[in-house]
């Protein structure tokens, strides 16, 4: 079985404001109020806070490490508020060394809060969605920059919808059968060097590095690029991991599996994988087995698993002691249709 220990497993670094800005600016609908100030404090944390409690005095429970999310209910609190009494509230907010704030549903901030944003050196954003969206947008972006990754050496293809890698040793074929499925008409995700990212939970996200991207190196060849050749249809440019495959020669110490009975899953970051070895002799057809265990996949996914309807025949066959020739279905005599 494949030896995941050597592959490289981390958690993304922290981000600072400015990336966070420049990164969903465009994509959430999200503009700069304040000067840019503060844009090199750090985001340590992936989740998002509403501070009402903070606003009313009560910090010592205040998560001051998050992005503070302004709603409508935050700012109709400040509303109902003195101009001093708004000032001590946000106060309380600004102090506790808070990396940004973000003011939802498009709703301009009161000049008490532009002033202590400057005093403090803290970035102000407004988002044009409502609350709920914003919070969920953003939550999964921030997921995703904190989300744990694997670094595999492997050909990553998306056949037939379900994303499968292939590994192995050096030299083993891997690219090779990757082109292959590319040619009949598969995409490829990523070659060489495959990031799997933990998109929540059980399920990983596989994406290539941005150097490589879809260049494919083919031994005796050199680098192919695989979008100019084949065109957009041929890549994707991130999948769900579902299968595993490793590549290896033939060896006759080596048991494989015949029935399908028993599957073997590999656990990556506390997903399991389903998991499969397949040998390679001469005259192996690597690419439509590759198809075919796409296919049988799909089909155990909905239900349909041949390996236990062969079962279920044979254990009928031997509970009502049949004898003779087993048939499978009765043909017209001649064989004309």
């Amino acid at each position: 079985m494949i030896d995941l220990s050597k592959n490289i497993i981390s958690r993304k670094k922290n981000i600072n404001v400015d990336f966070f800005y420049q990164h969903v600016k465009d994509r959430f609908k999200v503009r700069l109020h304040s000067s840019t100030i503060g844009f090199d404090r750090e985001i340590v944390d992936h989740n998002l806070h509403r501070p009402g409690l903070a606003l009313a005095g009560f910090v010592e429970l205040f998560t001051s490490k998050r992005i503070q999310i302004f709603g409508n209910t935050e700012m109709e609190y400040l509303k109902i508020l003195s101009p001093e009494g708004r000032y001590k509230a946000l106060d309380n907010i600004f102090r506790c060394d808070i990396p940004c704030l973000i003011v939802t549903n498009g709703t301009e901030p009161p000049a008490e809060m532009s002033e202590l944003a400057e005093k403090y050196k803290i970035a102000i954003f407004i988002s044009e969605y409502n609350t709920t969206k914003s919070v969920y947008l953003i939550s999964d972006f921030l997921d995703d920059q904190f989300a744990p990754t694997l670094s595999l050496h492997g050909s990553f293809v998306d056949v037939y919808g379900v994303g499968m890698v292939f590994m192995g040793n050096s030299g083993i074929g891997k690219s090779e059968v990757a082109l292959d499925l590319v040619e009949r008409g598969h995409r490829l995700v990523a070659d060489d060097v495959v990031i799997f990212t933990k998109k929540g939970e059980g399920i990983l996200i596989g994406s290539g590095t941005d150097t490589v991207q879809h260049l494919m190196e083919i031994r005796g060849i050199g680098f192919i690029d695989v979008r100019g050749m084949f065109g957009i249809r041929a890549i994707r440019f991130q999948k769900r991991l579902e299968i595993i495959i490793e590549l290896e020669v033939w060896d006759d110490s080596t048991h494989y599996t015949r029935t399908g009975l028993d599957e073997t899953f590999l656990n990556i970051m506390d997903v399991d994988i389903q998991y499969v070895k397949l040998p390679i002799v001469p005259g192996k057809n690597i690419t439509v087995i590759a198809e075919v265990i796409a296919l049988n996949y799909l089909l155990k996914h909905y239900g349909h698993d041949a390996t236990k309807i062969l079962q279920e025949r044979m254990s009928h066959k031997m509970k009502t002691q049949k004898t003779g020739i087993d048939r499978v279905i009765d043909y017209f005599e001649h064989d004309f249709e």
